[in-house]
Order: structure tokens, then C-alpha cells, then sequence
């Protein structure tokens, strides 16, 4: 197995904590809220109102569960268009309170279910995109786990993006990848090479703009460490980017993601 594959596997451990263990360990006096106010509560995103070091701040994170129960509860960390949405609508609130916003993410991908195209799950997205990019508050998005696709661009337009040793961000899985170019899924490990889909290699493109390496005996067995190390990171980061201007704020925003296209051009 290659070593991008293996940080893939250990990604998709039903071991690794979630987000609600990294909210746990980082924050304190977490208040979770619920609904977008259109149609439903979508357990695959929590969100709400904690404190971190006396800081107030917007938490948002894709869940996902260490169970079946706890999986099925969260449709297994793949959201909906009104998680998209229950996002938003929190994201929205930070800005006309000027609460910084920390998001976690860890998914395959967004739900791809009749239920949820028929709701606008495109939509929801996008929507996220436009209003993140120019959203009047701090953001820091960390990547946990999974980063697939539009799914998990949806909560990952910040300021800041930082990634575990072991998360990994891609337009699609190394088995979908393999699948379309070779016809042959059993071709996933040669493809996670060549997609350069982990945090090293996406440290050393500039999409990450920090990694922070895990427990050699698992994060899983140590995740005090590294809830440490990240809350020491933020801690660091958050009050230097609210004491910023704002149009200075959003144009390093729009400038951060604004290279990809011209790499992609």
C-alpha cells in the first residue's frame, strides 16, 4: 500500500475521533444548535456557540459516528442541503456579531440522494461558497479526516485551512478517480499518488497552510495531543486575524483561493 493510501485508511477509521471529540477537547461551554429554519435538522453537521480562551467563536463541523447507530444518526458525516444551510445560517449570525468561525471537516462527500438534489443540495453549496468567500468574520477550516469534494469545500473557504498528518482533500475518492480514468478501482493506491490528495503534498501546493503530524501510536489513542496542538494554533491565529481590517480580511480571502484558478487558467 502506498503511503498516500495509507493516510487515506487511517482517514476512513471508524476509530478516528469526530467532531464532536475535537469540539470537546478544544473548547469550552459548547452550545449546539439545530435547524436551518427551512426543513429539517441534518445530524451530519453540528454546530454552535463556544469559547476559547475567552474568546467567543462559531463552531461548525461535519460529524460523523464510531457506531452503526451513531452513523446512520449522521447519515455517516455525508450532509444535506439543510446542513449546508443550518451552516450558513450560523455562519451568518458570526458575522453580525463578529464571532470568528472554525469549522471541522471530515467527509466523503455531500449526500448524493434523490431527496437531496430534489432540495437543492447544489444549491446549498454554492451558496456557501459565495457567502463564505465574502463573510465579514475570521474563518479557520481543519481538515480532520476526509476532505471530498464540493461537500467539503462547502465548509472550507477560510482564511486559514489546516489539515491532520492523516486528512486528505480531493475532488473524488481514489477509487472514483481510478474508476474514470483506468476503469479499474482496484488501481485506488496508484491513483492517491497521483492525485496529491494528502496533507504533505497539499502543504508543499500551498491548498493547506498548516499540518500538524499526529500520535505515532494513533490519534485515536492520544487525541489530547493534538487538540492541544490546535488549540494552541488557534489561539495564536484567531485575535491576529480579528484585529485585521476587514476589506483587508476579505481581499487576502479572495487572493487565497483566487491563485487556484489562475494555476488552473
Amino acid at each position: 500500500m502506498s503511503d498516500a493510501m495509507k493516510s487515506v485508511a487511517i482517514a476512513r477509521m471508524i476509530e478516528r475521533p469526530n467532531t464532536k471529540q475535537f469540539i470537546a477537547g478544544i473548547f469550552d461551554d459548547f452550545l449546539e444548535f439545530h435547524g436551518d429554519r427551512l426543513f429539517a435538522d441534518d445530524g451530519a453537521i453540528v454546530g454552535g456557540l463556544a469559547a476559547l480562551g475567552g474568546i467567543p467563536v462559531t463552531v461548525i463541523g461535519i460529524q460523523k459516528g464510531h457506531t452503526l447507530e451513531e452513523n446512520v444518526a449522521c447519515n455517516f458525516g455525508q450532509p444535506n442541503p439543510e446542513g449546508y444551510r443550518k451552516a450558513l445560517r450560523l455562519m451568518k449570525q458570526a458575522e453580525k456579531f463578529h464571532r470568528p468561525v472554525v469549522t471541522f471537516i471530515n467527509t466523503a462527500g455531500a449526500f448524493c440522494g434523490i431527496g437531496a438534489e430534489e432540495r437543492g443540495q447544489g444549491e446549498a453549496i454554492a451558496r456557501n461558497l459565495m457567502e463564505m468567500s465574502r463573510l465579514r468574520t475570521p474563518i479557520i477550516s481543519i481538515f480532520i479526516g476526509e476532505g471530498g469534494s464540493g461537500g467539503a469545500l462547502g465548509l472550507a473557504v477560510g482564511d486559514s485551512v489546516w489539515m491532520l498528518e492523516h486528512g486528505m482533500y480531493s475532488v473524488l475518492s481514489p477509487e472514483g478517480f481510478a474508476s474514470i480514468l483506468w476503469r479499474d478501482s482496484s488501481r485506488a493506491a496508484e491513483a492517491a499518488d497521483l492525485m496529491k490528495m494528502t496533507a504533505r503534498d497539499l502543504l508543499q501546493n500551498e491548498v493547506i497552510d498548516r499540518m500538524f503530524l499526529e500520535p505515532k501510536e494513533g490519534l485515536e489513542n492520544n487525541l489530547e495531543y493534538t487538540t492541544a496542538e490546535i488549540k494552541w494554533a488557534l489561539l495564536e491565529t484567531l485575535p491576529r486575524l480579528m484585529k485585521m481590517d476587514l476589506a483587508d480580511l476579505l481581499e487576502k480571502r479572495y487572493q487565497r483561493f483566487r491563485k487556484f484558478g489562475d494555476f488552473v487558467e
